[in-house]
């Protein structure tokens, strides 16, 4: 699909906060930048909690793969960190409801601190 490097952005999601992109993509494949639990109308994090933070961080992926013509379905490989790992089972329960079916390849793991005091942080590679 993609041959050349092709830079992804959306106003559905936070706009990055440093030297890098929401998303690249070549090749027919996507790399996204991890996603922070923010509310791309406010820019703040989402207030809730573990649960609406991973919501909020997997949206944001969405809008993402849909300004590139992707989706949740075409995801290969998810990482998911946490601020606290004890968040594990209650972060899984909301991220298997995007990832119903053919669920991708995941590492998550405990990191000492995430940006802006987040709970979770997700990045992914899709097929574009």
């Amino acid at each position: 699909m993609m041959n050349n490097k092709t830079i992804l952005h959306t106003d559905r999601a936070p706009k990055a906060v440093g030297p890098y992109s929401q998303g690249t993509g070549q090749n027919g494949f996507l790399f996204l930048s991890g996603q922070l639990p923010i509310d791309p109308a406010t820019g703040k994090l989402v207030e809730g909690g573990i649960q609406a933070q991973t919501e909020q961080s997997l949206k944001n992926l969405g809008a993402i793969l849909e300004s590139a013509g992707s989706s949740y379905g075409n995801v290969l490989k998810t990482t998911v960190l946490l601020a606290d790992i004890g968040d594990f089972a209650a972060m899984n329960e909301v991220y298997g409801r995007f990832f119903v079916s053919q669920s991708p390849a995941r590492v998550c793991f405990q990191v000492a601190a995430l940006p802006m005091g987040a709970l979770v942080e997700i990045e992914a590679v899709a097929a574009g």
